[in-house]
């Protein structure tokens, strides 16, 4: 597996600040955003921040699964958990102060 370099908190910035991120519509009581791999500008990019997040996250809790998690700003950000060549959702919401 390729070893992806550690993102700078600038880097980590230039991403979440130019790509849109979609509200899940199809989940309105846990309100969150997601981008799509696919739609991303850059597929190393994408990967970089997924390997960054599973890195530098913390493991956290969510009903019966546990996910890892990273806050940045005002937003934390995760994904499910898939094996990195399968990961196409980046997912996040507004943290959790507890959660900080």
């Amino acid at each position: 597996m390729f070893d992806y370099k550690d993102m700078s908190d600038e880097e980590i910035r230039d991403f979440i600040n130019n790509h849109t991120w979609k509200f899940a519509k199809s989940m309105p009581q846990m309100p969150h955003w997601y981008v799509v791999r696919d739609q991303c500008r850059n597929d190393e990019e994408f990967c970089r921040l997924v390997m960054h997040i599973r890195k530098h996250g913390e493991p956290r809790r969510f009903w019966k699964r546990t996910f890892i998690y990273l806050n940045v700003d005002e937003f934390t950000y995760w994904t499910m958990g898939d094996p990195l060549a399968t990961t196409i959702i980046l997912n996040r919401a507004l943290h959790d102060p507890a959660n900080r």
